[in-house]
């Protein structure tokens, strides 16, 4: 009995398996009781608790909370999250002394989710201010002698000015555009500035110069590739193109995962990839999710949420519904944010898919395999009894 219950178990386990890496994830619905969640454990201090392992932990918690509910149309909701963001707990980690102000992760996002605030309904203080924070951005960039501007003090992330430049191209949308020349000179400064390893924009950049300091890396690139959609279409996509043939891969042939460093080059885990598993990023993994979906490839991005749903482990109540038991909000809050990804400023025509229609086989296969496995012993107990009965 203890074999048969066991192999049904197994069985079990196996097709739910199978269910999660084939039907089309909870969508919409699901990422609602995501929300939920996040929601539930920012009001019990989850910001506070991200900041004590993530540098910029408070920051992003709000700001990925406050997007999601934009691309949800929640304006109470995102504007809830965008007075978090400007309040002085948002803005303790950054250097009030740069240029511009708090540093550019800090005006980037920020203003980013402004606009996604703003594109909601129309607020004259509101506007104002994205106004204000928009013109303060470009000065910066216009003076500047690198198109990257500094984030902490002597530090200076490509990544952190790709969100900026995008949030000038979302206020040029909007409203009035006013910043066309700034992001063309953007443009022109980064296609000088590429890894040469790669010809992807850097992960980490002299802060003097703007020459790269490291090579192109998966945690900070699927970010890039998620807003220089709304910056420019074209670069766009021929740098996802690279980013896709150098970053995504299927370890043991399995399912697709995004490395943090380019096919051939070794590197170690830090804050900004989490651990390494065969080269992948978690981190770089989700957040590609969100960048698939913008540049068009939407069999990456169904693989890649399918696979979420696998290994995620995800818990779901009537009202909530949480990855890896919620211990990790944060990363709750990446995914949230990943599924509901789409252009806010220039949509992206279809890519031509490079992953395989069939990548889902081996899993199915290893899948179908350990169910059978777990009958071997009641079959072999059955052929044993058979045997004695004789």
């Amino acid at each position: 009995m203890l074999r048969r219950v066991a192999a049904v178990v197994v069985t079990l386990l196996a097709l739910l398996a199978a269910v999660r890496l084939v039907a089309p994830a909870d969508g919409i619905a699901g990422v609602r009781r995501q929300l939920a969640f996040l929601r539930d454990r920012l009001d019990h201090g989850a910001a506070e608790d991200a900041q004590k392992l993530y540098p910029e932990g408070y920051f992003f918690l709000y700001a990925l909370y406050g997007l999601a509910q934009v691309d949800l149309g929640n304006a109470d909701e995102a504007r809830w999250a965008l007075t978090r963001l400007e309040d002085p707990a948002g803005r303790a980690p950054f250097d009030a002394g740069l240029i511009p102000a708090y540093g550019v992760f800090y005006q980037g996002w920020t203003n980013w989710l402004r606009g996604g605030v703003l594109s909601l309904g129309e607020d004259p203080g509101l506007r104002a201010q994205f106004e204000s924070s928009s013109a303060a951005l470009a000065a910066a960039f216009d003076a500047a002698s690198t198109p990257y501007l500094q984030a902490y003090p002597g530090q200076a992330w490509p990544v952190d000015s790709t969100v900026a430049i995008a949030s000038l191209r979302l206020h040029d949308k909007l409203l009035t555009p006013r910043f066309a020349a700034t992001v063309t000179r953007w443009l022109d400064a980064v296609q000088t500035r590429l890894d040469p390893a790669t010809g992807l924009m850097p992960h980490q950049v002299d802060a003097a110069t703007g020459t790269p300091q490291s090579v192109a890396r998966g945690s900070s690139q699927a970010i890039i590739e998620r807003f220089l959609v709304d910056i420019d279409p074209v670069f766009a996509r021929s740098q996802f193109t690279i980013f896709r043939s150098r970053f995504v891969v299927r370890p043991l042939r399995l399912g697709p995962g995004v490395r943090e460093y380019p096919s051939g080059v070794a590197g170690r885990g830090d804050v900004d990839s989490g651990p390494l598993v065969l080269g992948t990023s978690l981190a770089a993994t989700v957040v590609t999710l969100g960048a698939a979906r913008v540049q068009g490839d939407a069999r990456l991005a169904g693989a890649l949420d399918n696979y979420g749903e696998l290994v995620g482990v995800p818990v779901s109540t009537p009202g909530s519904k949480r990855y890896a038991g919620g211990l990790a909000p944060i990363g709750d809050a990446f995914l949230a944010w990943s599924k509901l990804a789409r252009p806010w400023v220039v949509a992206q025509p279809a890519l031509t898919p490079a992953l395989s229609f069939w990548w889902r086989v081996p899993l199915l296969a290893l899948f179908a395999l350990l169910a059978l496995l777990g009958w071997i012993p009641v079959l072999q107990k059955s052929v044993n009894n058979g045997q004695t009965g004789r």
